[in-house]
């Protein structure tokens, strides 16, 4: 897969995201659908950019990255990074989130992603939907 192909179809699946995180129920499934929406809008950034040299290979964590290799995406990273910390807490259901909490993730993502896809110079596309489903704390 070519490298725009790999950014296109990283923003398609994060786009997807957001449109099941508005349909979720349930507060801890719209919180992570949300937060996996927002790591693949930074990843389709980061697989937009020319590879490293070889020599710069290992593991690195996408947040850390993309604030190091995007400045003016920074604070998004660092937002972000805190959701990302939590989300194996919110997974095994060691931590609950509140309806307002995953509403909030869900609308950063949202922007987020908007905002990724006009740095890629992509036209904006329409919104999303204006109402959420109601939820249950789960």
């Amino acid at each position: 897969m070519s490298q725009a192909a790999t950014t296109l179809t990283l923003l398609e699946r994060a786009r997807e995201g957001l449109l099941e995180s508005y349909a979720a129920t349930a507060t801890s499934t719209r919180y992570l659908t949300a937060s996996l929406a927002a790591m693949r809008a930074a990843a389709a950034v980061l697989a937009a950019r020319p590879r490293p040299p070889s020599g710069s290979s290992g593991r690195h964590d996408l947040w850390q990255v993309l604030g190091q290799s995007v400045p003016e995406l920074h604070e998004w990273a660092e937002l972000f990074e805190v959701v990302t910390a939590e989300r194996v807490a919110v997974e095994t259901a060691l931590v609950r989130v509140s309806a307002r909490e995953a509403d909030d993730v869900l609308r950063a993502a949202e922007e987020f992603l908007c905002l990724v896809e006009v740095r890629l110079g992509l036209p904006r596309r329409e919104s999303f939907p204006l109402r959420l489903a109601p939820t249950r704390t789960a």
